[in-house]
Formats: C-alpha cells, structure tokens, sequence
C-alpha cells in the first residue's frame, strides 16, 4: 500500500509539468526544476524569467523530501537541472548527498551574502525566514517574552504550543541554538520548554497559530509569513481574524532560515539552470519571489505593511552551513527531551 501512495505522489508531480510560453522567434532551450517551494506566485518569475531569456521553464512540484529521495532513485537518469528546496537542512542534506554541483558564478557571489551560500558553491540562498513567537496577550505577559528561550520559562506551565519534532523549520531552530549557546544550554532550554507544553504537537505552523488565537495555549513558534498570509485573508476570513489575535514577537538577533537553490549533479541544460538560478538570486529575482509570499529578498526587508508592521529584525551569526552542519544533533535532543 505504501508503494502504491509513493507511485502516485510520483505521478502526480509530473502531473502539474508546464511549459511557459516564450516568443515565438526564440531557441527552443529550457531547463527544468524540481522545487519544494508551492506558491503559484513563483510561476510568474518563472514565467518573466522566460520572457527575458528565451528558456523555457519546466516545473515538477512536491515536497522537500520526496524530491531528495526521488533525485537519489534516479540518479544519472534525473532529468532534473535545477533543484529549489525550503529551510538549511534540506540543502545542505542535498550538497552532502552528493546530489549538487558545483559551480562558479561571480554574479550569484555578488548577489547572496556568504554567510546565506555554500561555501562549496553547490547551493545559494533566494529568499529568508524569520522565525518568530507569537503570543495572545490575552493568556501571557507579552512584555515577559523576548526570546525563543523565555519559553522554558516555568510561568508558562501550560501555555507553549509547539510544531511537531519532524519540521525542518524547528529542526534548524535548535541547530541554531546549540551553535549559539552550546549543547548543555540547548538541552536545558528544551527540557524546560516542552515541560511547558500541555498538548499533542501540531502539525503546521498555522494550527499554531490558531491554537494561540483561540487561547487554546498563549505562546508558539512560527515563520513570520504564515501569519502575515493569514492577515492579508490568503486563507479566508476566519484565519485573518484569528491572525489579528495575536501578538507577533521577534527576538532580537533572530534566527533566519531560508529557501535556496542550486544546479543538480546530472543536470542536461546546466548553462540554463545557472542563469535560472542567478535571475532568481539577482536583486529583482529575489524580491519577485519573495514579495508576494511575504518571505524577505536576500538584502532588503519585505516592503509589504503586514510584515513591515512585524518589526525590524536582526539576523544572527549563526550561516545556514551550521545550521545543516548541526541538524542530526539537534534531532538527537529534540527527541531526549520528548519533543515528539
């Protein structure tokens, strides 16, 4: 049974392959992509993306995972050129894999900070994560919450809601704090935190969200753009009225993550996928995928007023290189201290 649900999720990526159209006087060149990233908004880049140059675009959507396992099964047969995944371990778990390649562009050095690139030119950063805390005011002293460690705090008894051990996104979260406060720091932190969690772990970001709002705990972790999504009615009225419940706070530094890209190892059209890739780390690729998701560009905050309303953030110094460097140990005390 399970191989029959893996036979169709199979398919069903190939399902949704496109072709965008380009002028009519153009090479017919294309390069193909394999994206974890599921915003339609993203085609429209695409789509300027071949209008400019000439290439056509082909698309196969699914989730991270699936892509990564998929590229391994098909190996030199992989028609995939360039690979597009969300948060620092799924790339860099790419890069180690063996399942990118390097390459050498002065123009995606110029246009991705280094500490947001592979230090092996195999993977670069396109748009940024914050994660953030948000809080009903109604259930918490928000004035008592600055930072992601305020929550193993024992006021909060009951209060701390939290995303389930499997998400990438907290993953990078407790990598993050093991490189900036060590393991015995990290572990006691999470110790105190999931003593404060009083219910089942959610399974996305926006149920905690909605748990929060309905005062069905005070406190939780999420990206920054769920909520902002939220606010600007992406998912309907009633999640924009539970999004306006809440408080977002974020801590200062921040940890930031990302969603990046790089050129696959057997890739058939690697000219196309290069320059693919640096149209979307460029200033105005960037900006065009990350405005109308409410991600931030790689140099700039997002200028939408729902997230400009967040605040300004500052990231800290931990590279997205650590943060795929120290995921397995993060996974390790995750699940010691029960974070299910």
């Amino acid at each position: 049974m399970k191989k029959l649900k893996q036979l169709f999720y199979s398919a069903l990526t190939f399902s949704i392959l496109f072709n965008l159209n380009i002028p009519a006087n153009s090479t017919q060149r294309e390069v193909k992509v394999y994206s974890g990233r599921h915003y339609n908004t993203d085609r429209n880049v695409f789509k300027r993306f071949a209008e400019e140059t000439g290439i056509k675009v082909r698309l196969i959507e699914a989730a991270g995972i699936s892509l990564i396992e998929r590229l391994k099964r098909e190996g030199q047969n992989s028609q995939a050129d360039v690979i597009l995944l969300v948060d620092a371990a799924r790339i860099t778990n790419a890069a180690k894999a063996n399942l990118l390649q390097p390459i050498d562009s002065t123009s995606l050095k110029n246009d991705v900070p280094s500490n947001l690139r592979d230090p092996d030119n195999k993977w670069y950063a396109l748009t940024r994560r914050v994660r953030v805390l948000v809080a009903n005011p109604k259930v918490v002293d928000i004035n008592k919450i600055k930072d992601y460690t305020d929550l193993a705090d024992p006021s909060l008894r009951g209060k701390v809601c939290l995303r389930n051990r499997k998400s990438p996104y907290n993953q990078s979260l407790v990598a993050n704090q093991i490189v900036n406060k060590g393991d015995k720091a990290t572990k006691d932190w999470l110790n105190g935190m999931i003593s404060n969690v009083s219910q089942p772990f959610f399974p996305g970001d926006i149920a905690i969200v909605r748990a929060v709002a309905k005062k069905k705990c005070g406190v939780g972790i999420v990206n920054h753009y769920y909520v902002a999504r939220m606010l600007a009615g992406v998912n309907g009225r009633r999640d924009a009225l539970y999004a306006k419940r809440v408080n977002v706070l974020t801590p200062n530094p921040a940890h930031v993550n990302i969603s990046a890209g790089g050129v696959a190892k057997y890739a058939r059209n690697k000219t196309e996928a290069i320059k693919l890739l640096e149209f979307l780390a460029s200033p105005k690729g960037s900006k065009g995928i990350a405005a109308p998701t409410f991600e931030h560009p790689l140099k700039e905050v997002n200028q939408n007023p729902i997230v400009q309303n967040f605040g300004n953030f500052k990231p800290d110094n931990v590279t997205v290189e650590q943060l795929g460097d120290f995921n397995s140990n993060a996974i390790q005390l995750m699940k010691s201290a029960g974070w299910d």
